[in-house]
């Protein structure tokens, strides 16, 4: 006798913190490690060699120690190894604000296709299969990087706008949940190339590493346009959700009767 299928109840998805950390393995691995790595390695060297190689890199001069200094950002920030506002300072100390500010732009631009390029091969789509599991957080993907190409490169330049936005930890997120690479590529250009600009205008004032500390507004602004991000994000994210536990199934698939 053939069973009905229709009486045959749904699986149940362990949602346990364990359950799911063992369902992404690799990419939850790379993302212990892209947040932990950048704090502590970046700011041991920043403290330790930072006078070091920013003079080295000083009398390199231009092209060479512009072409080191982009090759060596995009490689610690891609890999997860150093923070970009570190090599923004230095950037600006060793080259001047504006040279310093579009190498670091070139370095942290070809750091994001690194991290985007990481992401693949080691995360696959394991993050993104996990989201499909749960129509909540699927809809708020979608919300935020499923409802066209514009409002994509939007929301990527939103999130790396803040100060203290974790470079490698939104290189994972975002392409975690397949944002597209262009929107990807532009919003994290556009998005991080403010905060940039001051870390460079920051080290372009500096006289010596040895008596540098970080300004104090910084960290005032990085706390603003935090809550400002996660006051817009979570706006967003919320009517996404309304609108699936409201009985719109289809938005869980990413489709809006209203756009």
């Amino acid at each position: 006798m053939n069973e009905d299928p229709a009486h045959h109840p749904e699986p149940v998805i362990d949602t346990s913190t364990s359950a799911v950390i063992k369902r992404l393995g690799p990419a939850a691995v790379l993302g212990v490690l892209w947040a932990a790595m950048p704090a502590i390695i970046g700011l041991t060297v920043f403290l330790a060699y930072r006078q070091e190689v920013a003079d080295w890199l000083r009398e390199q001069g231009m092209p060479d120690g512009g072409l080191i200094y982009v090759g060596a950002f995009a490689l610690c920030a891609g890999l997860g190894l150093l923070p970009t506002w570190v090599q923004a300072v230095i950037g600006g100390y060793a080259f001047g604000m504006w040279t310093g500010f579009g190498l670091a732009w070139a370095g942290f631009s070809l750091a994001a296709l690194i991290g985007f390029g990481v992401t693949k091969v080691v995360a696959g789509r394991r993050v993104e299969r996990e989201i499909e599991s749960h129509p909540k957080a699927l809809a708020v993907r979608n919300a935020l990087v499923g409802k066209g190409w514009l409002k994509t490169v939007g929301i990527v330049a939103l999130v790396r706008a803040p100060f203290n936005s974790p470079f490698s930890i939104m290189n994972l997120t975002l392409t975690a949940a397949e944002t597209p690479l262009s929107a990807y590529l532009l919003g994290t250009i556009v998005g991080m190339a403010p905060r940039t600009l001051v870390y460079a205008w920051i080290g372009g004032q500096v006289e010596s590493f040895d008596t540098y500390e970080s300004p104090g507004w910084i960290k005032i602004a990085g706390i603003v346009s935090v809550v400002v991000v996660a006051l817009v994000v979570g706006q967003i994210g919320s009517k996404a959700i309304e609108k699936v536990t409201g009985g719109a199934g289809n938005q869980a698939s990413g489709d809006d009767p209203a756009e």
